[in-house]
Parts: C-alpha cells; sequence; structure tokens
C-alpha cells in the first residue's frame, strides 16, 4: 500500500480515540459497508463511538477518506459537520440518504460521487488494497460555516486551522481483479 498519509502536511493535532462495531482497525470493511454496486454493498456507513477529545472541543466533524484511489487526489467517501459537542457516537447507516439519524444540526456534504450521503468501498478491480481513513475531527468553532452544498475538500480546509484533536480508524478494501 503507498504509504501517503493524508494529514503530513496539515497542522499537528492532539489524538483521541474513535472505535466502532462495524469495522476493526486495520481490517477490511464489512461487506455492508461497501459500495451498491458489488456484491453485499449495501453503501451503509460505519457505527462509529468516540471519546477524550482535547479540553476546548466545540464541535466535530466526521469524514471517511481513501487516499489510494485512482484520481491524483483520492475519493472522499463521506463527510459530515457541525456535530454537536455533546455528541460522541453515530449509529451504523446513519450516512444514509436522509440523514435523519445524525444529531440536530449536523448535515452531510456531498461526496466525490457528488451526493451527500456515505458511499461505500469500491476500489478499481485489481488496483491492489486501500486504505479509508476514518476520521473524527475535534473543532474549537461549534460550527464550520461551510455551506452544505461544499465539498469535503473546502471542509478540510475549513478545519485546517480550527482541528485540535484527530481520532482515526483506518479500513480496508480490495476487489479481486
Amino acid at each position: 500500500m503507498p504509504a501517503n498519509d493524508p494529514f503530513a502536511r496539515l497542522p499537528q493535532a492532539a489524538s483521541f480515540t474513535v472505535t466502532s462495531t462495524t469495522v476493526t482497525e486495520g481490517a477490511e470493511w464489512p461487506p455492508e459497508q461497501h459500495s451498491s454496486g458489488l456484491p453485499g454493498g449495501k453503501d451503509a456507513s460505519p457505527q462509529l463511538s468516540w471519546s477524550g477529545a482535547p479540553d476546548g472541543t466545540k464541535s466535530y466533524a466526521v469524514t471517511v477518506y481513501d487516499p489510494d484511489a485512482p484520481t491524483g487526489s483520492g475519493f472522499w467517501h463521506w463527510a459530515v459537520a457541525d456535530i454537536p459537542v455533546t455528541v460522541t457516537e453515530l449509529p451504523e447507516g446513519a450516512g444514509d440518504d436522509t440523514g435523519s439519524q445524525l444529531p440536530e444540526g449536523a448535515y452531510q456534504l456531498p461526496n466525490d460521487a457528488r451526493v451527500a450521503r456515505y458511499i461505500g468501498a469500491a476500489p478499481p478491480a485489481g488496483h491492489g488494497p486501500h486504505r479509508y481513513f476514518i476520521v473524527v475531527h475535534a473543532l474549537d468553532i461549534p460550527s464550520t460555516g461551510v455551506p452544505a452544498d461544499a465539498t469535503p475538500a473546502v471542509l478540510g480546509f475549513t478545519m485546517a486551522g480550527h482541528t485540535l484533536g484527530r481520532a482515526v480508524l483506518i479500513a480496508t478494501a480490495e476487489t479481486p481483479a
């Protein structure tokens, strides 16, 4: 797998803990978290729980990013902004078309498929293993102010100067040739 780290050139941030009943650190995504275009895929966002965010945290954002996609810029699978500081868990499937399981005030931005929802893993056949960085970002602002139709890259740019901590869980996926 490529060694590129999507956070290597960003400001340092404290680490805290994210866990999931859906996926384990370093393990392959279960079929439900794959794209609905693949056998068994359901485009179901993972369950996430987090704890230990740095003092001063006022909100969270969650992103799922594949830096190994053959695009030159990776692929954003999910981005959720303005999660209230009182929330420390998202249920599996919260990233569906409705976003109805997201906490009040939180919203999904369009991913790289241009849909405001979670889209599952679907690495090109024979391209090798891909990593999926599942990240909870602890922010020092209650709202990012990013428009709901903005890209995840705009969210990332906006968060860069406001990130107090990152909780990272990495899943993998590979589609055989």
